[in-house]
């Protein structure tokens, strides 16, 4: 807790020296507020100063406490893409302008979430696919779209310009999380309102920084151990400060730097515990939490080509991220057929990753009609030496390339897997058993590199499985 105590005393002292409200950096010009929730304005005054909030016809008042806090609940609002003035008045008056009501998400994660857009426009033609969006920066005219860039240290010590929200274009969306704003601005298109994304995000990091100290004591699973990688480091000054701001939901895309460190089971943990303990600072039981699957990569060889784990690291780090799917209001995206080239550890097509993610929110938090989920193992018959592979979401089952469909392994009792070939029937796929023993196990996708052919109607890859996956059973509450 030395880190957020640290914080905490240097910002009281700032706070202690004024004799005036002051807002958290999160508060400017151009935000987004959300619609349909009750909206937390807060902030620092003199203990006991009565602030007054106006707002879209509202007049709220508060008074701070002891410590110099204060809080005002405005009621629920409705969209609204007409820019308005917050007027925050104490002993001074803060007015911010231009601040619309719709949607609020929370990016955030490792270098594959941070990707900033201006990377996209010097890709090479030679490696742009066919739905590359080359002017995205240019074309960018939408001001119904506003973004806010979390820096290291940024919201340590109060802005008084008020500048940290930008409309998205031009060097600020030059700045700004690719899949973050290819999210917003499919999430914009489909709603119709006003769509604020907040990204924070740090390169190479790993989950540990981005769970609370205290997060960590109180999780049952961590009592007595050693928490290496920086707990709180980054939890405490990128994302801690931004609570209670109202939001929508987050985004996760984080793990790459926990796969070369050969975590399965130890990350499942990690990762419940930065979900239920970012929805508590939140103040959210339900607040919904949307993370992808970490995309094809080389992990088991190194710069120099000497092998430093086994090929089956990375999908079984994807199972251990997938059984955060038993926690309520969550969804992961796959990016399996998003990936050009393996040896690249940041995979240029961010546009669809941040598509799919927004495809999970309009249907499992917006309630569209919008496939947002591939193929998912379902149960497995083993019928008259046939294996029988049920799916979820497996509409129009097809190979993207009309080729024999790809991936599909089977292992007798001896437990070695060997390639099977596979057609698909109906919503099934369905395996001629070839072996001359019983079939113990079938796997699918499972290698760091595989890149499967089998996808739904709405083109959506198949999800990576194995039967014999050991922790199914995990029950997380």
């Amino acid at each position: 807790m030395k880190g957020l105590g640290a914080a905490i005393v240097t910002v009281c002292l700032w706070f202690s020296t004024q004799a005036s409200v002051v807002l958290p950096n999160i508060f400017a010009h151009h935000m987004v507020l959300q619609q349909k929730q009750p909206v937390a304005i807060f902030g620092n005054a003199k203990p006991g100063e009565e602030v007054q909030v106006r707002f879209n016809d509202q007049n709220k008042k508060g008074r701070a406490d002891a410590n110099g806090k204060w809080q005002v609940l405005l009621s629920p609002m409705r969209a609204n893409a007409k820019g308005q003035t917050l007027e925050i008045r104490g002993e001074n008056t803060i007015l911010l302008n231009d601040v619309l009501i719709g949607e609020v998400w929370l990016c955030s994660g490792q270098s594959n979430m941070e990707f900033q857009m201006r990377k996209l426009q010097k890709i090479a033609a030679a490696e742009q696919r066919s739905n590359f969006p080359k002017d995205a920066v240019n074309e960018a005219n939408n001001p119904n779209i506003r973004l806010f860039l979390v820096r290291r240290k940024f919201l340590e010590k109060p802005d008084s310009s008020y500048a940290g929200w930008s409309i998205a274009q031009d060097s600020a969306l030059r700045q700004f999380s690719a899949p973050g704003y290819f999210f917003a601005k499919t999430l914009q298109e489909k709603l119709g309102v006003p769509v604020g994304i907040i990204s924070s995000a740090v390169s190479g990091s790993r989950i540990e920084p981005w769970i609370s100290e205290q997060a960590f004591a109180e999780e049952p699973y961590f009592a007595n151990k050693k928490i290496a990688g920086d707990p709180g480091k980054f939890f405490t000054s990128m994302i801690a400060p931004l609570a209670p701001y109202t939001l929508k939901g987050i985004l996760w895309y984080q793990g790459e730097t926990n796969v070369f460190l050969k975590e399965n089971i130890e990350y499942t943990h990690k990762f419940k515990t930065l979900i239920q303990s970012w929805r508590k600072q939140w103040k959210n039981r339900k607040l919904p939490f949307y993370f992808t699957q970490i995309a094809p990569f080389n992990y088991s060889v190194d710069e120099k080509g000497a092998e430093r784990m086994a090929r089956t690291i990375l999908p079984e780090f994807r199972e251990a991220q997938d059984l955060l799917l038993k926690l309520p209001n969550t969804g992961r995206i796959v990016t399996t057929d998003l990936v050009d080239d393996v040896k690249d550890l940041h995979p240029i097509n961010k546009w669809d990753v941040g598509k799919r993610l927004a495809w999970q929110a309009l249907n499992k938090t917006y309630g569209l009609d919008v496939v947002a989920d591939g193929p998912t193992l379902s149960k497995v018959q083993y019928k008259d030496h046939k294996i029988i592979i049920h799916f979820q979401h497996a509409d129009g089952l097809q190979a993207a390339d009309g080729k024999p469909i790809t991936g599909f392994e089977v292992a007798t009792t001896n437990g070695q897997y060997v390639s099977a070939p596979a057609k698909i029937v109906g919503r099934t796929v369905q395996i001629e058993q070839q072996t001359s023993g019983p079939i113990k196990s079938v796997r699918f996708a499972w290698d760091e590199a595989a890149q499967p052919n089998l996808v739904n109607a709405a083109g959506i890859p198949a999800l990576p499985f194995r039967t014999d996956n050991p922790f199914k059973n995990i029950k997380l509450n």
